[in-house]
């Protein structure tokens, strides 16, 4: 998340040698998004496979090619940092051009790894099948469909997230060593510290409207989503909720030295996974709530859009608070004298 993250000075340019796991790890992540991607561009194309007649992806066929090109892209973005995580080049670029896409990646895919096997256990008890909605409305994909989406995003996920773990230990790991009451005093300033609370306060009302949707509440809710709740609603509801917690509790903890006796790398991980989570789908479901529709009682209401947004700078915000204590131990360790 910034450009200013120094090489660890005891790790050679090209970095170690990229072990057989690893190589291994890179196939498993660019294999898992071929069925997504092969989706998607049947749906581009005009196919309807996994489309059910009725669904509400048919209603409007522009909004429909538009985001699945764009899903393309993203999902092909993964592939593009299997290849920068375990090739040399990958280790000279700057901090910001794996970072960025790697902390938007676990936004994306965290509340999916978690909530889809959490959906699959909810629905093994009586709930709704994932993504069947278990409302009125008509079904959104055919049920196999998430089986294979959802699948690869969790296999997606275990890949890249174990070589960018992989990637950091070796580029940056001296960055996140000792405990947090080892920190310097003057670690965070003024500015971070504005911004651990005023993300607190933010998330007071994205974090309300969430505990109150995943309880059943309808309030702030259009028409559309209040009748086709089910078990996965309530279930990611309440992950986001979650999420916003985390990533809260996090920045506090870094803004003001919180939690002496933590390890430092406990709470940068809760921020980067906290922070991506809110933010980025925060951001993807306020640019949601910005495209047309025909029905008035599916287009998002006020008080969803502001919750939507609200949660994605509650993310930014810490997003800012961690990226600054990296920033800050990075350039402490450049000017250290070499051994």
């Amino acid at each position: 998340m910034t450009q200013s993250l120094a090489p660890a000075p005891a790790r050679a340019a090209g970095g170690p040698a990229l072990p057989p796991s690893s190589r291994l790890l890179r196939a498993v992540a660019v294999l898992s998004c071929l069925p997504y991607v092969s989706l998607k561009i049947a749906w581009i194309a005009g196919s309807r496979i996994g489309v059910p007649a009725g669904s509400p992806l048919l209603e409007n066929r522009t909004s429909l090619v538009v985001a699945n090109v764009l899903t393309v892209l993203m999902d092909s973005a993964v592939i593009v940092l299997a290849l920068l995580l375990t090739r040399p080049w990958g280790r000279r670029v700057p901090a910001w051009l794996p970072a960025f896409p790697m902390w938007a990646a676990t936004g994306l895919l965290a509340p999916i790894m978690a909530g889809y096997p959490l959906q699959l256990l909810v629905t093994a008890f009586g709930g709704g099948a994932p993504g069947t909605d278990g409302g009125s409305g008509e079904p959104f994909l055919a049920d196999w469909v998430f089986a294979v989406v959802y699948g690869g995003f969790i296999v997606q996920g275990l890949a890249l997230g174990t070589l960018f773990v992989r990637y950091a230990r070796d580029r940056w790991g001296h960055l996140w060593q000792g405990r947090v009451g080892d920190l310097p005093a003057g670690l965070m300033g003024p500015a971070q510290r504005a911004a651990a609370v005023a993300a607190a306060v933010l998330a007071l009302y994205p974090l309300a409207l969430r505990l109150l949707w995943a309880s059943g509440g309808t309030t702030g809710l259009s028409e559309g989503v209040v009748a086709d709740r089910g078990s996965d609603f309530y279930v990611l509801e309440a992950l986001y909720a979650g999420f916003l917690l985390v990533a809260v509790a996090a920045g506090c903890l870094l803004a003001f030295r919180r939690g002496r006796a933590l390890p430092v790398r406990v709470p940068l991980a809760l921020a980067w996974a906290g922070s991506g989570a809110v933010a980025c789908w925060g951001g993807w479901m306020a640019a949601a709530s910005l495209v047309p529709s025909d029905d008035p009682g599916d287009r998002p209401t006020g008080l969803m859009y502001l919750a939507y947004s609200g949660q994605m700078t509650v993310g930014l915000l810490v997003a800012t608070v961690a990226a600054h204590c990296l920033a800050k131990r990075s350039a402490t360790a450049a000017k250290r004298p070499a051994a």
